[in-house]
């Protein structure tokens, strides 16, 4: 057993089960970072077993009924996107897509949260050191290290990013990129730069990301979609997506897109395909691959019967995040929001049965399909797409909001999240919109927009597009046979529609101007949903070209 006394007993030594980090090369790096190494006591890939026990001795967590950890992130129980920056400079500057979602910092603002981060980190006796990859492709691949002080959120980075064999981490060397997670410590919001206590801030050129103010584990987990998100397109030339994936028997690849509420992973887990992945994916030269090593699943509401998957993966290993529990059977209430909606469970991939491993396929996407919840009850519950269309669809990321779901949502509100996934998005989404089309080009990939939202009418006096309906339209677009059904107009929207689907009795269904029974109350959603539609995409029009602007609705 470790002396307490000797604070570097755990670089060098110890179990194969715990790799170390090697005491030369690591008290050299550590030290040239900031770290006072005769104060810390650096914990690398610790055990799952010993990152439970620190976390219910430490921080208050404990284990659920079915064996998952529960833990709480603190008052920040969601992402703070006005919070994330990116530091201005020299080598990353011309690629990033400035703005709102990509705030710029400057480099010695970062300089100096950087020196507050590694300051509180020295204050604390135990320090948690991840080293894991982001990217199941070997070529494409980076290495990651986190830094961090709380044992929940090294075992949250063990789950979401891929583990290494004893042998990786043995010749792991200098990560390409390194996160200072001090997320209990607040940013000085008087810095020059600083608009609240918190700070999210990533450095291409350091290769660095710093967190300040937020003990939100999800932080770290978009933190390294985004640097997937320049380094993939702006390094390697591949496209990086904010979609689930799988793959059917036959090597066929389906990415799914779609906001949260539209159905991307319920659709994606298939008992009949492979899960390569439900959130982060690359479309590479030569073929798809997860860029995780696990799950970030929502659990607001969550059954065993809706989800058996997620439900059943939630075992020993896996991590309840805000999730409240009886305190007597510790028995967690999936139905209790009081703390906030998004609960979340972050668990290995491994714990979903029929997950691809390792996460790749070397088919390329043979079907795209983009989900919505039309909540207005306009668009069609699916519809081919042309190549421009897609590139439009793909462009706005529409979807809805509906009443309930939010504080002071009264009626269904749009919501425009370019590319699936704006808070993500570092590059112009025309970038990542033309290598999607250069792609499918390429590949002959069919295109789809399903409609998982409300038919027959809007939110209120229509239905919700019945679960078992959006299968069998899944389920054709998988078997070949949607593809070969006759098509027709979709007004307005420029869309085709087919007459008939397998498995979908009612065909009144597909067309939402029959399904419909008043005609002027349909017409006059769907002239104010195109309104919306023109509105949002104003902002990307002059950087597209004529024929992806003109795949729009026309009024």
């Amino acid at each position: 057993m470790t002396s307490p006394g000797n604070h570097h007993d755990e670089l060098v030594g110890a179990t194969p089960h715990y790799p170390m980090l090697h005491k030369q090369d690591d008290l050299k790096l550590f030290s040239s970072a900031g770290f006072d190494m005769d104060k810390i006591h650096l914990k690398r890939n610790a055990p799952v077993a010993q990152l439970y026990e620190e976390a219910i001795q430490k921080e208050g967590a404990v284990i659920s009924d079915t064996g998952a950890l529960i833990n709480f992130s603190g008052k920040k129980t969601g992402r703070s996107p006005k919070d994330k920056r990116i530091v201005f400079e020299e080598t990353s500057k011309d690629d990033i897509w400035w703005g709102p979602v990509n705030i710029k910092m400057d480099e010695h603002t970062f300089e100096i949260n950087r020196e507050r981060a590694i300051d509180y980190l020295n204050t604390r006796e135990d320090i948690y050191v991840f080293d894991g990859f982001a990217g199941w492709d070997p070529k494409y691949r980076i290495k990651v290290r986190i830094i961090c002080a709380r044992a929940y959120h090294a075992l949250f980075m063990h789950n979401m990013l891929i583990r290494p064999t004893a042998e990786e981490l043995e010749n792991f060397g200098e990560p390409d990129f390194t996160i200072y997670n001090a997320g209990q410590f607040p940013a000085n919001r008087f810095t020059a730069g600083m608009t609240s206590s918190t700070s999210v801030e990533i450095n291409f050129k350091r290769h660095e990301m710093v967190i300040l103010g937020t003990e939100y584990a999800g932080e770290m987990k978009k933190g390294i979609f985004s640097v997937m998100h320049y380094l993939q397109p702006v390094r390697f030339g591949q496209l990086s997506l904010h979609s689930s994936a799988n793959e059917g028997p036959n090597g066929d690849v389906t990415l799914f897109f779609g906001l949260s509420g539209t159905g991307k992973t319920t659709l994606s887990a298939d008992a009949h395909r492979s899960l390569i992945g439900d959130d982060e994916h690359v479309w590479s030269d030569t073929g798809v691959f997860n860029i995780e090593g696990g799950c970030y699943a929502k659990c607001i509401n969550l059954s065993a019967e809706k989800e058996p998957e997620i439900y059943n993966a939630i075992k020993f290993g896996s991590i309840l995040e805000n999730v409240s529990y009886d305190k007597v059977t510790r028995k967690p209430d999936y139905d209790d929001s009081h703390l906030t909606e998004n609960t979340r469970c972050a668990y290995p991939i491994e714990f979903i049965p029929n997950a691809k491993i390792p996460c790749i396929s070397t088919s390329a996407p043979k079907n795209i399909i983009m989900l919505t919840c039309d909540a207005y009850g306009v668009l069609p519950p699916v519809s081919k797409l042309t190549s421009e269309q897609a590139q439009y669809h793909f462009i706005a990321g529409y979807t809805s909001k509906t009443p309930g779901t939010e504080q002071g949502v009264t009626e269904p509100s749009p919501t425009f999240s370019t590319c699936y996934g704006q808070p993500f998005i570092v590059l112009h989404p025309r970038r990542y919109a033309a290598m999607l089309a250069e792609r499918m080009s390429k590949h002959k990939a069919d295109a789809w927009l399903i409609n998982t939202g409300w038919v027959g009418g809007k939110f209120g006096q229509g239905k919700r597009c019945p679960l078992k309906v959006t299968r069998a339209i899944v389920n054709a677009i998988h078997d070949g046979s949607l593809a070969k059904e006759e098509f027709v107009p979709f007004d307005t929207f420029g869309l085709y529609i087919p007459k008939s689907v397998k498995g979908v009795e009612d065909s009144k269904l597909l067309d939402p101007s029959q399904a419909w029974p008043s005609k002027d109350g349909f017409n006059a959603e769907v002239k104010k949903l195109a309104g919306m539609f023109n509105e949002a995409f104003s902002k990307y029009a002059e950087d597209v070209s004529p024929e992806v602007r003109n795949a729009g609705p026309k009024i």
